[in-house]
């Protein structure tokens, strides 16, 4: 297996910030040398554009062997294993930040997993396409599920099996007595103010500690 220069890799992360508009929105919530885990991590990408804009250090954390392998091959420290196993074997407040970016709609503990990102981290985001969007609702109207660029795939091969909205999730955190610290809702990477939950298509979330 070729590994990829740090130029490469640097090149790599760059280049896939700027087709994921959100990696800058979750750098901005993030201090500098900060200690973060990237759970879903995918190939490494975000984890590894935090290190090259932020020299945040950590671990991503991945099922899949494609996506290990990536991230040894970008040079991204990466733990293989199911989040829905938990995150027991991460000692409380390890990490400054616990990250799970649109991965929460695929997760079948859903509840589960964000409590324990709390528990782990003194701060977490937490990103996910907003099923509420206009154009989502337009095709469950016209008889079809809803697909798009933040929900790409088809009903018979999708990953998704929590969908959820905004509103959805404001009233979990409510009822979790989780304080929002930041809430911002991206459209084609561009930021929505009006009607949120209809405009919508991503929600991005920093959440503090539960009171």
């Amino acid at each position: 297996m070729s590994m990829h220069t740090p130029a490469q890799a640097h090149m790599h992360f760059a280049e896939t910030a700027s087709a994921r508009r959100d990696f800058a929105v979750i750098a901005r919530w993030i201090a500098s040398n900060a200690k973060v885990l990237d759970l879903g991590c995918g190939d490494g990408s975000l984890l590894g554009y935090l290190r090259d804009t932020l020299n945040a250090r950590g671990y991503g954390v991945e099922r899949e062997d494609a996506n290990v392998l990536a991230c040894v091959k970008n040079g991204v420290n990466v733990i293989q294993m199911d989040l829905e196993a938990g995150l027991s074997g991460f000692e409380a407040q390890s990490f400054d930040v616990v990250i799970l970016s649109q991965t929460l709609q695929a997760m079948r503990n859903t509840e589960d997993i964000v409590l324990d990102m709390l528990r782990v981290g003194k701060e977490v985001i937490v990103t996910f396409p907003n099923f509420g969007y206009w154009r989502h609702r337009i095709q469950l109207i016209n008889g079809n599920m809803p697909v798009s660029s933040d929900l790409p795939y088809q009903w018979y091969d999708t990953p998704n099996v929590h969908l959820c909205t905004i509103s959805d999730f404001d009233n979990f955190c409510r009822d979790h007595k989780i304080p929002v610290t930041e809430r911002l809702v991206l459209t084609d990477g561009k930021p929505v103010g009006f009607m949120p939950n209809i405009f919508g298509g991503l929600a991005m979330y920093r959440l503090g500690q539960p009171t």
